[in-house]
């Protein structure tokens, strides 16, 4: 017994041993973000609140004897969001080239040109009857089985990187709505100088069909963006533009409804030291309709503008004073969900 004892002993040490040795890169990040968020609504109850949202990520990576890295990442906590986004797996070839497997992204998003907005947690939502989309990769909806490729940097010209995503059907059953059956994006940002100013210039289109169900036939979302962002010194302006259909739950069934949806942003940064100031505006309006396929007549419309200061007190440690004034229109008509926010607090990250 004594000699299986000291067998399993020396098994386990092994193991181990062997198990740290080959053991993968593991980093960690994370945020906290605490403050104090007030809103004025155009109706109902003023507040004022505290307002939280945290986040831990795990970072994994290594690199094979070939060179190629293989990464993946998972999330143990998410406060701000609806779930904890596990990751899938990203491959990086020796080119410069990446490859995101499971789970992956849609091309076109990943080639936003980023608008500066508010700093903080400013927040106004507006009725779930307005269907107006503020985001520039509005559409383009996929599924987790499927694959994005990047290209390395200056692919074919200088400043030129490329990306294409494809997804296929995960097999949801389409029971009283329509689900998504096959998606695919297609990307590019060229990144150039004028003199002293750096350009960004970003666009995508991406497209998604979806299953038809019980109470909808088979139908299918797109669109497209572009946007451009110019560096000056310690001066960013940017500006962005998208355009496409979108296939989203409709508010008062299980069926889903097409929105023909069109969003421009704006937005400047400027940097002083450890002081950032930043003003942005959007204008989204799309008319909606509650018949899949249908052309929708009633037209639904946010803008909303964002501004804000944040100051860098200490390394990884931002103090950040936001604002945010929304106007919201449902069905043409001018409602009551809009109003203002404003946002004092602190962000601490690792």
């Amino acid at each position: 017994m004594k000699k299986e004892l000291l067998i399993a002993s020396a098994l386990v040490s092994t193991l181990g041993a062997a198990s740290v040795a080959n053991a993968v890169t593991a980093t960690m990040s994370g945020s906290h973000h605490t403050g104090i968020r007030g809103s004025d609504l155009d109706s109902g109850t003023d507040t004022m609140a505290q307002h939280n949202a945290s986040s831990f990520t795990v970072s994994l990576s290594e690199t094979t004897d070939g060179g190629v890295g293989i990464a993946s990442s998972f999330m143990l906590a998410n406060e701000g969001d609806a779930g904890t986004q596990t990751s899938g797996l990203t491959l990086t070839f020796t080119d410069g080239s990446k490859l995101d497997v499971i789970n992956a992204g849609n091309a076109a998003a990943s080639h936003d040109v980023s608008v500066p907005g508010g700093q903080g947690e400013a927040s106004i939502t507006v009725t779930t009857a307005n269907n107006a989309q503020s985001g520039l990769d509005f559409f383009g909806t996929g599924t987790a089985i499927g694959v994005e490729w990047h290209s390395a940097a200056d692919f074919m010209a200088d400043g030129l990187k490329v990306g294409a995503s494809i997804s296929v059907d995960d097999n949801v059953a389409a029971d009283a709505s329509a689900t998504v059956e096959s998606a695919w994006g297609l990307g590019a940002t060229y990144v150039t100088s004028a003199g002293d100013t750096a350009v960004t210039i970003g666009a995508g289109y991406s497209a998604s069909e979806f299953k038809e169900s019980e109470n909808a036939k088979p139908t299918a979302d797109n669109g497209y963006h572009v946007g451009f962002s110019a560096v000056t010194g310690n001066l960013t302006v940017a500006a962005g533009y998208a355009n496409g259909d979108k296939v989203i739950d409709n508010a008062t069934s299980d069926e889903r409804e097409i929105v023909d949806n069109t969003v421009t942003k704006v937005g400047l940064k400027y940097v002083s030291g450890d002081i950032t100031m930043s003003v942005g505006f959007t204008s989204a309006s799309g008319k909606d309709s509650a018949t899949l396929g249908t052309a929708g007549t009633a037209e639904d419309a946010v803008d909303s503008t964002d501004a804000g200061i944040s100051y860098a007190v200490a390394s990884g440690v931002t103090a950040n004073l936001g604002y945010k004034s929304v106007d919201s229109q449902e069905a043409g008509v001018s409602e009551s969900s809009g109003g203002t926010s404003w946002y004092i607090g602190a962000n601490m990250a690792f």
